[in-house]
């Protein structure tokens, strides 16, 4: 059930970003305005006094629902069931000293969502209720549960089926509203596409990361503890949370809607901050908290690739599996004489029309799986079949409780170059802008709202 969630945490309702650039026509931006202009103090428009006389009582530091959104109410059990999301998406509990923190910043996602869904009403989109119960069965589907079944699991796990469906339609909505009031708007020229495919060919060659960011926006008053915030979320990260759950939740950029992803980016696409974490770092890793222009980040190393260069690690392969098992109580000592049997008859396995041969032989199965692409198996397993041949087996890798087993090479068909086409970069840079627009839409629905805290 939690791989379930962690799949879904990566947005079941939007598409993966594309494949180049990720956040970098954004980010190159802000980078090259940071290098021409001096830092500029953005308090200045407010003409605040140096030494401000306070008047009646201190708001709490910890503020706790409910909140009262432009007349919707946000509840405590919101919060609550909610928070419960990321439990069970980690498979753990959240450790009792970072519960306080991280329903305040739940707090500050559902206000977010509020403002969303009463914005795209204000616009007459509907979201009909079978919208949401199609993406329900798909979460649903991916944990091989019912609907029923789902809501029950929920709410035995401290959250509900309604929280479910108020986040997804929390995401409709808006997606629908960007639709309709900011893609329009947006235009692309076949001059920046082209400008895009130059840089991009000039840079043949390069190393790229795939990277994931959390990102915690900050004031100079809020720095400190939004650091701490930052550092208690990267420790359950070290503990095997889910990187995606918690970019869902958490994070306050716009990346947050696919799970932190920014695709395939190169260092230097970056601000200046990230790009010297990233060219430290290998996949699989994550950064320290880092401080950048307007907060912190955390940023996360899933995969790395050469720019323009095909990978060998995207070949599609054609795989038999034959698996031998063990009864259980089966010693080790019992079971190696066996094992090496089967390795040294895996050697001479004469192909994928030897693979039902040795299964009847060791009293084992065969199952046959097309299509495979060579970087969705394990790490170890890459590197041994990087090298091999069509027709070879791997050496048997497994547990005597789960089973023995080989990999034969029935076909492979090699990797082409991952250059990206006019339509890729078209789309990519269509989305930044349309991400740009929608988190200064969000910011003016902010500005403008009313809300109360009780």
């Amino acid at each position: 059930m939690a791989r379930a969630f962690r799949l879904n945490s990566t947005r079941a309702l939007l598409a993966g970003s594309a494949v180049l650039l990720g956040a970098a026509t954004a980010a190159m931006a802000q980078q090259a305005a940071d290098q021409q202009s001096p830092p500029v103090n953005s308090s200045q428009s407010l003409n605040l006094p140096e030494n401000p006389q306070l008047f009646g009582t201190t708001m709490p530091s910890v503020i706790k629902a409910t909140a009262i959104v432009n007349g919707d109410v946000i509840t405590q059990t919101d919060v609550d069931q909610r928070l419960q999301f990321l439990s069970i998406a980690n498979g753990q509990p959240i450790p009792a000293e970072q519960v306080e923190a991280l329903r305040q910043q739940v707090l500050r996602n559902l206000i977010d969502e509020t403002l969303q869904i009463q914005a795209a009403k204000a616009e007459k989109i509907e979201i009909k209720k079978s919208d949401i119960d199609r993406t329900v069965e798909r979460v649903a589907a991916d944990s091989k549960q019912t609907p029923q079944q789902l809501a029950a699991y929920l709410d035995a796990h401290g959250s509900s089926i309604s929280s479910l469906r108020r986040q997804i339609e929390g995401e409709i909505a808006w997606r629908r509203l960007q639709q309709a009031k900011i893609e329009a708007g947006v235009s692309v020229g076949d001059d920046e596409v082209k400008a895009v495919l130059d840089r991009l060919n000039a840079a043949k060659g390069t190393e790229e990361y795939r990277v994931g960011e959390i990102f915690l926006s900050a004031t100079p008053y809020t720095e400190e503890q939004t650091l701490q915030n930052a550092q208690k979320i990267l420790e359950q990260l070290k503990n095997g949370a889910s990187f995606a759950a918690y970019a869902r939740q958490y994070s306050e950029a716009s990346t947050a809607a696919v799970g932190g992803d920014l695709g395939w980016v190169r260092p230097e696409q970056l601000p200046t901050a990230l790009s010297a974490v990233l060219k430290q770092m290998g996949p699989g890793t994550i950064s320290k908290p880092i401080e950048v222009n307007g907060g912190v980040s955390i940023i996360a190393v899933q995969d790395t690739r050469k720019v323009l260069t095909p990978d060998p690690r995207d070949a599609i392969l054609s795989l038999k599996q034959v698996s031998i098992n063990f009864p259980k109580g089966t010693s080790r000592q019992q079971a190696e004489p066996i094992v090496a049997s089967f390795a040294e008859a895996a050697k001479n396995i004469g192909g994928c029309g030897g693979a039902e041969k040795i299964a009847g032989e060791f009293h084992g199965e065969v199952v046959t799986s097309d299509q495979i692409k060579l970087r969705d198996l394990p790490a170890t397993l890459q590197q041994m079949m990087l090298p091999m041949q069509v027709g070879q087996a791997t050496q048997p890798f497994g547990s005597l409780d789960e089973g023995v087993r080989v990999l034969v090479i029935c076909g492979r068909d090699e990797a082409q170059s991952n250059a990206p086409t006019y339509d890729d970069v078209y789309s990519q840079l269509n989305e930044e802008r349309v991400n740009s627009r929608a988190r200064r839409y969000l910011a003016d629905l902010r500005r403008d709202a009313i809300i109360e805290f009780r």
